[in-house]
């Protein structure tokens, strides 16, 4: 199993349009993939028509349960979708107390960690999409996945919010002792403004190594697939956006690929699914 979070200290960058973009594109390969929302705000959630603010079980019953957290426990929290091999584990607006909760308890910073593990069997992909902000939830992310994917917007205080992430990412390869590897994907470029074209540029001369050589471009396309409830790629396969995200799930297979066969699998290890974990 493959886990990729899609994440970015600054907000409205296309987290979660990227993710369920990347999502159908896997799941139309012929791969099962689980979509994980633990951002409070619940847009993938509502994306798939689920409503986190009444949503019972959800990723917060993961941070609740954590110190009995089983096979059955985390399978009873996933939601099939009518689309082919896509399910979903929900966010709730409760996600947001996390924080607060987070104080002084052991044990939280791996609960995605331990919980993945358990569907390691079930899924060829997960994608976790993340809050835009540096807390526990974005920690657990960043601390279960074996791929991180860091959506940009292509403009000035967009590039902030990336070197920020960055630094986040340095820190966590230190406690990990691993350095997490990633990808920058420019998001929301329009060539018509000069602001759009100097931030790319920007973004590929400070960071030549991570990020993608291509872009997503601005797609109308992508809001009117969400409010429609449908992954872009069933909405309009030949939209430029779709034709875009297709291009990026090429790259970052290929990318993954080489990375499995030069280094040792960082897959979680298992756990039984009829134990707890630990």
């Amino acid at each position: 199993m493959r886990i990729l979070a899609i994440a970015n200290q600054k907000g409205g960058v296309g987290k979660t349009t990227t993710t369920v973009a990347l999502g159908g594109l896997i799941a139309s390969a012929g791969h099962k993939v689980l979509l994980l929302d633990i951002d409070p705000h619940g847009s993938l959630s509502t994306w798939f028509g689920i409503d986190p603010d009444t949503q019972a079980l959800s990723s917060y019953t993961l941070f609740q349960e954590r110190k009995e957290l089983s096979y059955q426990a985390v399978k009873r929290l996933v939601i099939p979708t009518q689309f082919a091999n896509i399910d979903v584990i929900p966010a709730t607006t409760a996600l947001a107390t996390l924080e607060r909760q987070a104080i002084g308890q052991d044990g939280m910073g791996l609960v995605l960690s331990r919980a993945l593990a358990l569907l390691a069997d079930d899924y060829d992909y997960v994608l976790i999409d993340t809050p835009p902000l540096l807390g526990v939830l974005m920690v657990n992310a960043l601390a279960a996945c074996h791929y991180l994917v860091v959506p940009v917007q292509t403009e000035f205080l967009a590039l902030k919010g990336l070197e920020r992430m960055v630094n986040t990412l340095n820190m966590m390869s230190r406690s990990r002792k691993k350095a997490l590897d990633y990808t920058v994907v420019p998001v929301m470029f329009d060539r018509r403004t000069q602001a759009s074209v100097t931030s790319l540029r920007s973004i590929r001369n400070t960071y030549p190594e991570q990020s993608w050589p291509g872009y997503i471009p601005v797609d109308t396309r992508f809001r009117d697939a969400s409010k429609a409830g449908i992954p872009p790629h069933l909405f309009d396969p030949a939209s430029k956006g779709v034709e875009a995200y297709t291009s990026l799930w090429h790259w970052l297979e290929k990318k993954l690929k080489q990375l499995e066969s030069t280094t040792p699998s960082t897959t979680p290890v298992m756990a039984s699914k009829a134990g707890a974990v630990s």
